[in-house]
């Protein structure tokens, strides 16, 4: 029976075989290695990947897809919102034998992508790489630069985290149904000895930085800094996105 793609799951499913092995090359998987797929879907991308793993944990939220997913032998399914799977303990409980952290890889659904991309900043620790496809301007915002239009909140959330690489485009006609954007992959490697910081506080100094892009972050984050009793230096007649990753770092490590 045909799987007609829900809408309120923001199915697109990956269907163009020349895309399809260009993402695999690109995750390059090897037998023995941990890999958690999001969103396997009609198993576009799982079926190569589990060819060349010999094992695969999947997780995914549609019941329908979730069941056919389960008559694969090589397959752990795991049924759940990704957004309340504990990563930490999928990397101690599945496949007896694997190595204990994890490569995840997705193609994550265009309308929870961003949360996502946070919940799994938690996991870090167990992570060795991630490879997800997302639309191509939420990419573009992932691995922008500092005083670019597309440098914002989430580029420095992750960039003090990840090594991050746009690797490969995606037009619309590779899936079925197209999505009405572009789509891209993107590499994320997390630094092996980030910068200490309390992740909590810098969440919101980062998020107070952005909240009103077109001021000076003397209207915004200088106020914030004022409550916080900050009595050290930092030049405020900037905007937030001409700030760059390694200043918002160092000024919450002063905090």
């Amino acid at each position: 029976m045909q799987h007609i793609a829900r809408k309120r799951f923001g199915q697109h499913f990956l269907s163009d075989g020349g895309i399809i092995d260009a993402i695999v090359d690109a995750i390059n998987p090897a037998p023995g290695q941990h890999m958690v797929e999001i969103g396997p879907g009609l198993a576009a991308l799982t079926q190569p990947l589990v060819e060349r793993l010999g094992a695969l944990t999947v997780i995914e939220l549609d019941r329908d897809l979730a069941q056919r997913l389960r008559s694969h032998p090589q397959l752990k399914v795991v049924e759940s919102d990704v957004l309340r799977v504990d990563f930490s303990a999928l990397a101690h409980t599945q496949w007896p034998g694997k190595t204990e952290k994890m490569r995840i890889v997705g193609n994550l659904p265009y309308n929870i992508s961003t949360p996502i991309l946070f919940h799994l900043l938690d996991y870090v620790n167990v992570v060795v790489d991630q490879h997800f496809m997302l639309q191509k301007e939420v990419i573009d915002r992932m691995v922008a630069a500092p005083d670019t239009s597309d440098f914002s909140r989430l580029s420095v959330m992750l960039q003090w985290r990840y090594a991050m690489e746009d690797v490969l485009f995606v037009p619309p006609e590779s899936f079925d149904p197209p999505p009405r954007v572009d789509s891209a992959v993107v590499r994320m490697v997390p630094f092996t000895a980030p910068p200490p910081i309390q992740v909590k506080l810098f969440s919101e100094m980062v998020q107070v930085a952005f909240s009103q892009r077109r001021k000076l972050i003397r209207h915004t984050l200088g106020r914030w800094l004022e409550d916080k009793n900050f009595s050290g230096q930092f030049d405020l007649q900037r905007r937030a996105q001409e700030i760059p990753v390694a200043e918002y770092v160092a000024l919450v490590q002063q905090l």
